[in-house]
């Protein structure tokens, strides 16, 4: 089978599309045609190895041993997010069918970026929704688990407020579509000039482009804060909460100190909701407010396969519009 394959890491040159071995289900898993996949962050985080504890997480996710990745990758095939067709089925699986079209997110396994993947039954994985491509299947598991693992703990409702930073990404569509819709909470959404228009349809009342405006000199406070790029820090952000209001963040491990210390502490909390949990309730959920015309799937561009190089060169602008989709398998 065609796969786009990583040997080493770097920046997307070291990506190339090669022959490699078709996967063979075990007893549990299912193997997928892959029609779509997403590059995200998180292939391009593993791609480079930097910062350098991420090969140590890299092969302990792989292959059970933090030390095996530290030279060079010990998976050669990135990708998490898919969507596609039922190929075959293990021995013990009873939940899928050969030729349903699923999706979903093989989670610390990846090798989505190939023409065929094994993925447990019990994982995230559901059958696709009703209408959607396989193209906009693909797109909208990552961030929606993300930004649902961040804003449960964030006790949203209506009459409360929160600010979605990096509010046009993966995550951050994802974010106001849940906040404004799914919580009912009042939304205001940062992102660029050439965003706003696309963040106001997904439920914004107000978005305040970044390139003009600090929302953090602005006076204006919030009961939650949602850093969906891990770019803010919450030093910065703590005069924009209210009394009792909570910074959700994404990225920096700084947090994972300053999230049992705000607990204890003070009266504004810092909320890190690390390990992100991918279930396959979640995935469910996420399939029947698609069917319900309640969430959308938000996509940038789409590269075939052999324009692997490329469309990771794009996602690490940094300026990408909710996500950007590989075509696999075709036919």
């Amino acid at each position: 089978m065609k796969a786009a394959v990583c040997d080493n890491y770097g920046p997307p040159d070291v990506l190339h599309v090669a022959d490699v071995p078709r996967p063979v289900p075990r007893d549990d898993e299912v193997l997928v045609r892959v029609r779509a996949a997403t590059v995200n962050r998180t292939d391009c985080g593993f791609r480079q190895g930097k910062p350098y504890f991420v090969r140590l997480g890299y092969s302990y996710f792989t292959v059970g041993s933090p030390f095996k990745g530290i030279s060079h990758p010990t998976c050669r095939i990135l990708g998490t997010e898919f969507a596609g067709d039922i190929e075959a089925v293990g021995s013990t699986v009873t939940g899928f069918a050969v030729g349903d079209a699923v999706f979903g997110v093989n989670v610390g396994r990846f090798g989505t970026h190939a023409e065929f993947v094994c993925v447990p039954e019990r994982g995230p994985i559901a059958l696709k929704p009703a209408g959607a491509t396989f193209e906009q299947a693909a797109a909208v598991c990552d961030g929606f688990i993300l930004a649902m693992n961040s804003l449960r703990p964030a006790d949203l409702r209506p009459g409360r407020s929160v600010l979605v930073y990096g509010a046009s990404g993966s995550i951050g569509t994802a974010g106001v579509q849940l906040a404004a819709k799914h919580f009912g909470a009042d939304v205001t959404a940062v992102c660029n000039t050439k965003n706003i228009d696309v963040v106001k349809s997904l439920g914004a009342s107000r978005v305040i482009d970044y390139t003009r405006d600090d929302f953090t000199r602005n006076g204006e406070t919030y009961d939650v804060i949602f850093d969906a790029v891990g770019k803010l820090s919450f030093r910065r952000c703590k005069e924009s909460l209210r009394a009792g209001g909570r910074y959700i963040a994404t990225d920096g491990f700084r947090n994972i100190v300053l999230g049992p210390w705000t607990s204890r502490f003070g009266d504004k909390k810092v909320v890190f909701p690390i390990p992100p949990r991918y279930t396959k309730q979640d995935l469910l959920f996420l399939k029947g407010l698609i069917e319900a015309g309640k969430y959308r799937p938000v996509i940038d561009r789409v590269y075939p396969m052999e324009q692997v190089i490329e469309a990771s060169r794009y996602v690490e602008t940094q300026q990408k519009t909710g996500n950007v989709v590989l075509t696999v398998s075709r036919g």
